[in-house]
């Protein structure tokens, strides 16, 4: 393989980075607003409450904004796997492109098929008929991001498949251990529920705002009511599933668990930083202390990653030079085996050109024998498996607490809004309008913890990202990067400025 500009590589990240946060900005949206939407049709088809249905109709216009601008950052998403991650798409097209498949075949074609009875369909079928279609987009919505975190789990746990020494390509085996891995199974369920809570806070933010100016005051008190139920729940289980997210990165992704928490050095009954400032000048192996203030939950990380509050985890320096006693492998060695594998496919591939069977047969099974460790043989310096601590420990921190604010806040409004005095609490309704806000911080956080924390692969443990990256010039990837910078600011903007007139029209006059 050609040697890959680094500093390509550095702009196709940013690239990548730039679509992904902002098609993010309308995913968790999207997600959850749905299954709000089904909810209130639902209330409106069993109560015949002519109320609920202008309520739905409104949370349905915002909706359907949202959904439509969204796309195009989505295709734009899937299209970069081609331009800049060739080098990828050709080893895993395989495996990667049947769940991006199934994606845009079921579920897609769901969405796309009701959306327009949702969205259209009002007074022109039976009220039934509406409602199932409104029940199918937000199924379909969520089953796309299903399949597309089935995908991304499978980058971050490998199974399923072998490597092709021929063709060196990842091919698949088990399509069934892939969508129902460990890791796929836990991104799905924490991804989707925190969206919910997302959804919830818009709702929140614009019924807020609706009471503070003394507009529509029961459809915003109707709407608070749905959605803080929503949120509770939401809350509730994306603690849950947070619980399962860390005992899948203990066993999983090690190195990623331990930049959560600033943890250099492993531990028996290591505990969760509540509170805590990095020490920016630590680097691994040497003396300093990793933070320069820390208040410490005692035990709690080994609790949470192994359900035992006295068990080791492995912090960034036993994972890079090894621990002996805990058995823990460092990448130091795992770099030797997988440069001897790299070594071994090369000498594979002369043997069988030269047909010579016998010592192809030799070089194979020699690889065989390394080949787990094969991205590692891309590494020259055991501190590159390194994630960026310092991102990835304040994002993950960021969306805990924000989490904790969801929580309190949902329970506040849902307390004074059965008593019909929410409208009266200005101090509690201004906090609650930017809860939206937060919540956008908080899920691109989330993001960001998932996707830092496993640097530098572009597939856990067998492939770094530069490996991925297709050698392409580096002004065609800056040059495309400020165009869709450029474009997704302006379809950005123009949702914003699009909802804003909905809201200030409020629900009079439906769809």
């Amino acid at each position: 393989m050609d040697a890959i500009d680094l500093n390509m590589v550095t702009w196709a990240k940013a690239q990548f980075t730039l679509t992904a946060m902002y098609h993010w900005v309308f995913v968790p949206l999207t997600l959850g607003l749905s299954f709000l939407c089904a909810f209130m049709e639902t209330i409106y088809v069993r109560t015949g409450n002519e109320e609920w249905k202008r309520i739905t109709q409104f949370w349905v216009k915002l909706f359907g904004i949202n959904f439509a601008i969204g796309i195009a950052t989505g295709i734009i998403l899937e299209f970069e796997f081609g331009t800049n991650w060739s080098n990828y798409s050709w080893m895993v097209g395989d495996i990667f492109g049947a769940p991006l498949a199934v994606e845009g075949l079921v579920a897609f074609f769901l969405e796309a098929t009701f959306f327009a009875v949702l969205f259209f369909g009002w007074d022109r079928v039976s009220k039934r008929f509406h409602l199932f279609s409104t029940w199918m987009v937000a199924i379909g919505a969520n089953m796309s991001a299903l399949w597309i975190l089935v995908a991304n789990g499978w980058m971050q746990y490998p199974v399923g498949m072998d490597f092709n020494p021929d063709l060196a390509r990842f091919e698949m085996q088990n399509f069934w251990e892939i969508l129902f891995s460990p890791v796929a199974i836990s991104k799905f369920t924490h991804t989707t529920i925190s969206s919910f809570i997302v959804a919830s806070m818009f709702i929140f933010t614009v019924a807020s705002w609706y009471l503070l100016k003394g507009r529509h005051m029961e459809m915003a008190k109707k709407s608070i009511i749905i959605a803080s139920v929503f949120a509770l729940f939401s809350t509730g289980m994306t603690a849950v599933t947070g619980d399962s997210s860390a005992v899948v990165n203990y066993e999983t992704q090690p190195m990623k668990l331990a930049a959560y928490e600033g943890l250099y050095k492993g531990e028996r009954g290591a505990g969760i930083v509540a509170v805590g400032v990095l020490n920016h000048d630590k680097e691994p192996g040497d003396d300093a202390d990793p933070f320069l203030f820390e208040i410490k939950i005692p035990s709690l990380l080994s609790l949470l990653a192994t359900h035992d509050p006295n068990a080791f985890i492995p912090g960034i320096e036993d994972l890079l030079w090894g621990n002996e006693a805990e058995n823990v492998m460092g990448v130091d060695a795992k770099i030797k085996r997988g440069k001897q594998a790299i070594e071994d496919l090369a000498a594979y591939k002369t043997a069988t050109k030269a047909g010579n069977d016998d010592e192809a047969g030799l070089y194979l099974t020699r690889f065989n024998v390394n080949e787990s460790y094969l991205g590692y043989g891309y590494l020259n310096d055991p501190v590159e498996a390194v994630p960026p601590v310092a991102t990835t420990f304040y994002s993950f921190h960021i969306m805990v607490f924000l989490a904790a604010f969801f929580l309190l806040i949902s329970i506040a409004y849902l307390y004074f809004a059965m008593k019909d005095t929410l409208q009266e609490k200005k101090l509690l309704l201004g906090i609650g309008f930017f809860s939206f806000f937060l919540a956008m911080i908080s899920s691109q956080a989330g993001w960001v913890t998932a996707e830092v924390g496993r640097q530098p692969w572009i597939i856990q443990d067998m492939m770094p990202v530069a490996v991925g990256a297709t050698n392409i010039s580096l002004g065609n990837v800056q040059a495309t990067f400020f165009m869709f910078a450029a474009i997704f600011t302006m379809l950005l903007i123009a949702e914003i400025k699009i909802m804003l007139n909905v809201i200030k029209k409020g629900p009079e006059g439906g769809i």
